[in-house]
C-alpha cells in the first residue's frame, strides 16, 4: 500500500545488478582522474573544467567537498582530488530546474526517484513554494518568500519555538550572520552537522586540553615519525590526505593504519599527478595495520597507554610542568588486566605492545588522526580522551612533528563553530557579540541536533530553517526524523540543488535557490577555515545560472530584515552590501581575527591562534587533564552484530554521485550490508543474498528491509551498510555521552532473509 505522505528513505533498488569484485589495495591513480574527468564531462562540461581551476587556487575559490587543508605554499595546479572534482561537477552543473520541472514533477514523483536523480536533475533557480494540501512546489518571488517567513516566526509563542540549521557548507560570513539574526531574534537553538559528527571530539579535546579543535599543521605531518590513522578512510573521505601521508612516509615516517575495514586508502597510493602513478605504480602506506574491534579503540589506546608504563616510557617533565591528573589515570591504567584490553579491542597484546614501542621511539613525534570511526560510538568522548590521555603520556602535543588531528568532514564546519554556530556558545562571545551589535543575545541554552528532532516530534518546535545541508537524510533514525520535520508549520531549505529534504516538509515548505562556491557574486569573496585552523578566502568565477539567486549571506539578511528588522547596531543590508563590513564584526567578536581583511587576502589566508599548540592551556586546571575511568565497549544484543554506517565512494556526506564503491569492489547498489564471512556463513548466508535488517534497541526494533548481502574482510561479529540508507535503523535517543552525538557506529542488529 502506498502511504500518504512520500517515503522519507531513498528507495529499495533493483537488486539485480550487483557487481562484487575483490578490494582494491590501493587508491587513486589513473581510475580517480577518470572518474573524475567523466562526471565533469557528464554534468558541467566547459563549465567545470574552468572551475576546476580555480578549486583551491589562492583567489579562487574553497572545494565544496572535505577541510583537509592546502599548501602553505607550491600549490598544485590540479590541487583537488576525485571527490572535490565531483562536488564541482555537482555545483557547476548548467543544466537547470524551475516552475517547469517542479509542475511536471509532484512530491511524491519526487520522494520515488534516488537521491543520485535528484542531483543529476540541475541548479535550482528560483524560490519555490509548497502550500498545505497542494501536491506541486509553485514558483514564488523573494520578497513574498520572505514575508512569509517572517509571517510563521512572528506568529510563534517563543522564539524557541524555531529552529535554525546549518550545514558546514556556510561561509564564515554567511554563519555569522545567521547566528546573529537568531540571537537577535532570540533563540540559541543553532543545530548544525557538527552535532551529528565531530561533536565528541570538541567535547574531549576542550575539556582536555582547552581547545576543542587539532593540534597540527601540514608541516607536522612531514616531520612526523609516527602517524596514527584511527576510525577513518581518508582515500574516500578525504582523498588529498593521501598525498601529505605518502610524503610523510617517504620522510620516514611510520604510518599505522587502526580499523575494523582494510581499506584502500590506507594500504597503498598511486598519485595521480606522476607518470608512475597514473600507470598505477604504488607506494606503500600503513606499515602496521590494526583491524580492531568495532568500539574497541578506547581498549587499545588503554592496552598502548599500559605498556608505556610498564616500561617507563612517560616524558616525566611534561607531566611534572603541564598536566593534572597523572596519578589518578596511572593508576586506573595500572589496574586495567590485560585480558581486558584484548578482549574489548579484538588486538592482541604483543600487537599493541609492538604499537607503543613504535610510538615512543625517536623523539616522539606522533601524531593521530580520527574521523567518525571513532566520534558516532556512545563512548566516543571517553575514547577521544584516552587518545589524548596518551599524547599526554608522551608530551605529544605542542612540539613539531607531534599532536592531535581530528580530521572534519566538510569544507567550513569548523570555521562555522568558530564564529558563533552553536547552541551553547561560551559567555565571552555573547558578551562580545552584545556590545558589537547593541543586542542582549539569551543566555539559555539551545537545542542541538538531536534535541532538535525530539522538540519537533513533540511540537515544541515549529518553524524549521537550514542554511544547506539536507537534514532528513543526514539525521538519525529517518522515519522519526520524518515524523518531526513533518509536525512543523513551516520548513524552509536554503540550497543550491534538489535533495530529499524539501520532500519532507512541513505544513508549507519553502527552497530558496543561492549561490554555490563556483558562483562569482557581484566580486564579493566569503572565508573559510580548514581542518587546521586556516582561514582563507573563496571566491567564485563562474556566472551563475539563473539571475534569481542569491547569495547565502543576502538570504539571511533579507529575512532578518523581514522578520526582526534593523535593531540596535544592526543594518542587515548594509552588512551584506560589502562583506567586508562582516569581517570587522567578525574581527570584533572572535578573538584570533584581528586584522581580517588584510589578512585573508594574503595568499593561502592565514592561521587562527591555537594555544594548546603552545602549550597553553585553557582549561578549569590551568593545564592539560587526563582522563582516568573504567573501560567498556558496545556490546550488542544476543545473536546481533554491531552494525556501522559508512560512506561509499561515489558519495559525500548524503550526496550521491554515483552507484559505486571502487575500492570496496562493489559495484552498481547501495543497499548492501558488508558482514564478516564467518558471521554470514554461521546465518545461513552468502554473498548476493537479499537481507533485511532489523536494529534492536531498548524502545524497540527498526527494519530496514531488501539490502543485499556481501561476504567482507572485517572482525568477527560486525557489518557495515552504507548511509542515509541505513540511517533509518539509528535510535534517535542512542547518542555519545557528554557530546549527544547519534550513534551510527554502534547499532545493534539482526540479519533475517527478506520476504
Amino acid at each position: 500500500m502506498k502511504p500518504d505522505v512520500p517515503d522519507a528513505r531513498p528507495p529499495v533498488e533493483d537488486p539485480g545488478d550487483l557487481q562484487v569484485k575483490p578490494p582494491k589495495t590501493w587508491a587513486v591513480g589513473f581510475p580517480a582522474v577518470a572518474s573524475a574527468m567523466s562526471q565533469i564531462v557528464m554534468k558541467s562540461g566547459l563549465r567545470g573544467t574552468r572551475a576546476l581551476l580555480d578549486l583551491n587556487q589562492s583567489g579562487g575559490f574553497d572545494c565544496p567537498s572535505c577541510a583537509w587543508p592546502d599548501p602553505d605554499h607550491h600549490r598544485s595546479i590540479a590541487e583537488f582530488c576525485e571527490n572535490g572534482a565531483k562536488a564541482v561537477a555537482s555545483e557547476a552543473m548548467g543544466k537547470t530546474i524551475g516552475r517547469e520541472f517542479f509542475a511536471a514533477h509532484s512530491v511524491e514523483q519526487l520522494a520515488e526517484q534516488s537521491d543520485a536523480w535528484h542531483d543529476l536533475q540541475g541548479r535550482l533557480t528560483e524560490p519555490m513554494l509548497l502550500e498545505e494540501g497542494v501536491t506541486h512546489y509553485q514558483p514564488v518571488g523573494w520578497d513574498r518568500a520572505f514575508a512569509i517567513l517572517a509571517e510563521e516566526l512572528r506568529a510563534l509563542v517563543s522564539p524557541n519555538e524555531a529552529l535554525f540549521y546549518t550545514s558546514g557548507r556556510a561561509s564564515n560570513e554567511a554563519a555569522f550572520l545567521y547566528q546573529l539574526f537568531a540571537r537577535a531574534y532570540g533563540t540559541n537553538n543553532l543545530p548544525d552537522c557538527s552535532n551529528m559528527c565531530h561533536e565528541s571530539s570538541g567535547t574531549a579535546l576542550k575539556a582536555a586540553i582547552g581547545v576543542g579543535k587539532g593540534t597540527v599543521t601540514l608541516e607536522d605531518f612531514l616531520e612526523a615519525e609516527t602517524i596514527l590513522c584511527v576510525g577513518q578512510n581518508p582515500g574516500t573521505n578525504h582523498p588529498r590526505m593521501l598525498t601529505t601521508l605518502a610524503q610523510a612516509v617517504a620522510n620516514g615516517a611510520k604510518l599505522v593504519a587502526v580499523n575494523p575495514l582494510k581499506e584502500a586508502g590506507l594500504t597503498g597510493f598511486a598519485h595521480p599527478q606522476e607518470v608512475l602513478g597514473l600507470l598505477g605504480r604504488t607506494s606503500p602506506l600503513a606499515s602496521t595495520y590494526l583491524q580492531v574491534r568495532v568500539n574497541g579503540d578506547l581498549a587499545l589506546f588503554r592496552g598502548v597507554a599500559k605498556a608505556i608504563l610498564s616500561v617507563g616510557a612517560e616524558d616525566v617533565p611534561f607531566l611534572c610542568e603541564h598536566v593534572s591528573g597523572y596519578e589518578s589515570y596511572r593508576s586506573q591504567v595500572e589496574g586495567t588486566a590485560w585480558e581486558e584490553i584484548e578482549t574489548l579491542s579484538g588486538i592482541a597484546r604483543v600487537k599493541i605492545e609492538e604499537l607503543a614501542a613504535l610510538m615512543v621511539r625517536g623523539e616522539r613525534r606522533v601524531i593521530t588522526c580520527w574521523a567518525m570511526g571513532l566520534t558516532q560510538h556512545r563512548n566516543a568522548v571517553a575514547t577521544i580522551r584516552e587518545i589524548t590521555n596518551v599524547h599526554l603520556l608522551l608530551g605529544a602535543i605542542g612540539r613539531p612533528g607531534a599532536g592531535l588531528c581530528p580530521v572534519r568532514g566538510h569544507s567550513n564546519v569548523q570555521g562555522d563553530r568558530t564564529v558563533g554556530i552553536w547552541e551553547k556558545m561560551p559567555e565571552s562571545f555573547m558578551e562580545a557579540l552584545d556590545q558589537q551589535a547593541g543586542i542582549v543575545s539569551p543566555r539559555e541554552h539551545g537545542h542541538d541536533t538531536v534535541a532538535s528532532i525530539l522538540a519537533m516530534h513533540r511540537s515544541e518546535a515549529k518553524v524549521f530553517f537550514a542554511l544547506g545541508g539536507n537534514f532528513a537524510q543526514a539525521t538519525p533514525d529517518t522515519d522519526f526524523t520524518a515524523a518531526a520535520l513533518r509536525n512543523c508549520r513551516l520548513t524552509c531549505h536554503v540550497s543550491t540543488k534538489l535533495n530529499r529534504s524539501h520532500l519532507v516538509h512541513g505544513r508549507r515548505a519553502l527552497i530558496l535557490p543561492c549561490l554555490g562556491r563556483t558562483d562569482r557574486d557581484h566580486g564579493r569573496f566569503v572565508s573559510c577555515e580548514n581542518s587546521m585552523g586556516v582561514v582563507q578566502s573563496s571566491e567564485g568565477r563562474l556566472e551563475p545560472v539563473s539571475t534569481e539567486l542569491l547569495s547565502e549571506c543576502e538570504i539571511v539578511a533579507r529575512m532578518a530584515e523581514a522578520v526582526a528588522g534593523d535593531v540596535g547596531n544592526i543594518r542587515w543590508r548594509w552588512l551584506v552590501e560589502d562583506y567586508d563590513r562582516i569581517r570587522d564584526w567578525i574581527e570584533a567578536v572572535v578573538p584570533g581575527f584581528e586584522s581580517y581583511n588584510e589578512r585573508v587576502r594574503q595568499p593561502g589566508g592565514f592561521y587562527l591562534p591555537n594555544a594548546a599548540k603552545e602549550r597553553r592551556w585553557n582549561t578549569d586546571t590551568g593545564k592539560a587533564n587526563f582522563a582516568a575511568g573504567p573501560l567498556d565497549a558496545f556490546t550488542p544484543a544476543p545473536g546481533c552484530l554491531i552494525l556501522q554506517t559508512i560512506r561509499s565512494h561515489d558519495q559525500f556526506n548524503t550526496t550521491i554521485y554515483g552507484m559505486n564503491d571502487r575500492y570496496r569492489g562493489i559495484g552498481h547498489a547501495r543497499r548492501i550490508v558488508l558482514v564478516n564471512p564467518d558471521d554470514l556463513a554461521e546465518r545461513g548466508f552468502k554473498t548476493g543474498d537479499l537481507v533485511d535488517l532489523i536494529s534492536v534497541w531498548e524502545d524497540g526494533e527498526r527494519v530496514a528491509p531488501r539490502f543485499q548481502a556481501i561476504a567482507y574482510d572485517m572482525p568477527r561479529g560486525s557489518a557495515a551498510a552504507y548511509f542515509p540508507e541505513a540511517n533509518a535503523l539509528v535510535p534517535v535517543r542512542s547518542t555519545a555521552e557528554g557530546s549527544n552525538t547519534p550513534t551510527s557506529k554502534s547499532i545493534s542488529v539482526r540479519i533475517t532473509a527478506s520476504c
